[in-house]
């Protein structure tokens, strides 16, 4: 079997990698939840190589990406629920769908799209969703405000989306200033919790406080999860900086004593 850009030889080897007598053990075993921490980290390698602007890794990553997703439409077309064809379809339907000015009748081109479309596009589809659950008889939940809010998203983006979805109802404050205000109560809850050594109520009021940061950065128009990256990649600088003296001082990380390693730390600050 040789490479090709055809998407049809993808789906080949993914067959032929899931067939039970002749694939490979390791993918004939997998699941869908056994594959869903992959397709994350997929995607998350995708954004990494975005950020570093290494195209070479992004054509990978992209492709593992697309790996993934054949992965799931394979398992799924075995159980006889969908194919990879019919995610591509219901993609290609919403794009059109939720694009009534660039693929609607004529005189809807051009215009954009009003914000009330665009709601009442997104209200059709979840009645549809809920419709067609429903005629495949799987239980319906109570449609509640926050559902569409997926629970699998890092910590910090779903407290975000959580935050944007309710402002969107005017369950808000309108500036920065009370969050100030919400985090020093927080961190005194939290101080409390510390206090009664109850660490149920420590870890509920440590995560309090960290949604509290995350509203914080939403009113101050900057994501949480941008600005801990940027904080991550500061820390490791500087504390690459550390060791590298250190290293050149003849001393390992083990061996210089937290005074030597803060002063080395104040000096990367300063560079």
């Amino acid at each position: 079997m040789q490479p090709s850009t055809d998407i049809a030889r993808l789906l080949e080897i993914m067959t032929a990698l899931r067939t039970p007598e002749t694939g490979c053990p390791w993918d004939v075993e997998q699941d869908f939840s056994s594959i869903a921490p992959y397709t994350i980290e997929e995607a998350y390698e995708v954004a990494d190589a975005i950020e570093r602007g290494d195209m070479d890794d992004l054509r990978d990553e992209l492709g593992d990406l697309l790996l993934q997703v054949v992965f799931h439409a394979r398992m799924a077309e075995e159980e006889g629920r969908f194919a990879f064809g019919d995610v591509v379809h219901a993609i290609t339907a919403k794009m059109i769908r939720r694009h009534p000015h660039v693929f609607g009748p004529a005189e809807a081109r051009g215009k954009g799209l009003a914000k009330g479309m665009w709601e009442a596009i997104k209200a059709q589809e979840k009645a549809d969703r809920r419709a067609r659950r429903a005629a495949n008889g799987q239980t319906l939940e109570e449609n509640a405000y926050l559902d569409d809010v997926p629970r699998a998203l890092p910590a910090l983006m779903r407290a975000l989306k959580l935050q944007s979805r309710a402002a969107r109802v005017g369950f808000d404050w309108g500036a920065a200033g009370p969050v100030f205000d919400k985090i020093e109560e927080e961190i005194g809850e939290l101080r409390e919790a510390i206090e009664s050594r109850d660490e149920a109520h420590i870890a509920e009021e440590y995560g309090d406080l960290l949604f509290a940061f995350v509203n914080l950065g939403r009113h101050l128009g900057h994501d949480p999860e941008a600005a801990l990256s940027a904080a991550n990649d500061k820390f490791r600088k500087r504390f690459d900086h550390v060791e590298r003296a250190l290293d050149g001082a003849g001393r390992s990380l083990e061996e210089a004593s937290l005074a030597e390693m803060e002063e080395l730390w104040q000096q990367a600050k300063s560079l």
